[in-house]
């Protein structure tokens, strides 16, 4: 009896399993739907006489079988896009743009999952001012930006809820009666603007501080006890506590994070979902 043979499309599937931890998002990130998904895995687990996936109502997990066969599975995926690419020249770019405020610990995670999907596809990374990168994208110079929805309201994919918080080194003291000491990003800043919005519906009054020096700069100003100042709860400073409560500041309003894009080709909306699919599996 010979060895059973590998089709691409279950193990595409196994592994997208196996990276998301789950049947939908990885649907998702393959263009499919959870149905077909889930029979490629069948399909897969029968030929190799192995069950890779343990699935509950809670949870999805790789089996032993599973973690032995998810390396290989990964150089198979591999070997096939470098077949395929050798008769090809066809290699283009992917010019990402993502807003400083938006940016965080998720960027490796959606770079790596771009990269794996598509070898030749160079990819370019562009954080600046969401005004900036929205400049460039009306102009052509970007195929996809990830913004706030304050940002630009014209329709987007939604990738999911941004929540704000009220952030100071643990040691912070705010002096009873004394305006409250705040640190704050531009003018221009959308989450400056929501602070200062809630705290003028509080009737609380507050000096700015610190001003401007980017996101690092007003991080470092906090993580120092200088000041307050309202973060994506995300994005705070791993050195700082959520003070809202215990200033009897004001609860700030949630916000969403957008992804734009007038890409309609096969190969860069397959790069989209996988995009949209790794933001929101690291966000969960």
């Amino acid at each position: 009896m010979g060895k059973p043979s590998l089709d691409v499309e279950s193990v595409q599937a196994f592994v997208s399993i196996a990276d998301f931890q789950s049947f939908t998002r990885a649907a998702e990130a393959l263009g499919s739907t959870q149905g077909a998904i889930s029979v490629r895995l069948k399909r897969l687990e029968e030929r190799l006489g192995y069950k890779l996936i343990e699935r509950t109502p809670r949870l999805v997990r790789l089996s032993a079988q599973g973690l032995v066969f998810l390396n290989p599975a990964r150089d198979f995926l591999a070997a096939h896009d470098r077949a395929l690419l050798a008769l090809s020249c066809d290699c283009r770019r992917f010019r990402l743009g993502i807003a400083e405020h938006v940016a965080g610990p998720e960027i490796p995670l959606l770079l790596s999952r771009l990269n794996e999907r598509d070898p030749a596809l160079t990819i370019e990374v562009r954080m600046e001012s969401a005004r900036s990168l929205l400049d460039a994208f009306d102009a052509g110079n970007l195929d996809a930006v990830i913004v706030r929805e304050e940002d630009d309201r014209r329709d987007g994919e939604d990738l999911g809820p941004e929540h704000f918080g009220w952030y100071a080194a643990p040691a912070f003291h705010q002096q009873p009666g004394k305006a409250l000491r705040l640190a704050a990003l531009a003018p221009c800043c959308g989450v400056r603007d929501i602070a200062v919005r809630a705290l003028a519906g509080a009737d609380i009054e507050w000096n700015e501080v610190f001003v401007g020096g980017g996101h690092a700069a007003v991080m470092a100003a906090v993580s120092a006890g200088l000041a307050v100042a309202a973060f994506a709860c995300r994005l705070a400073p791993p050195d700082t506590v959520e003070v809202g409560q215990k200033l009897g500041l004001p609860a700030l309003p949630a916000s969403r994070i957008m992804l734009h894009s007038t890409l309609t080709d096969q190969r860069s909306r397959a790069a989209l979902r996988t995009l949209a699919a790794a933001f929101r599996e690291h966000r969960a």
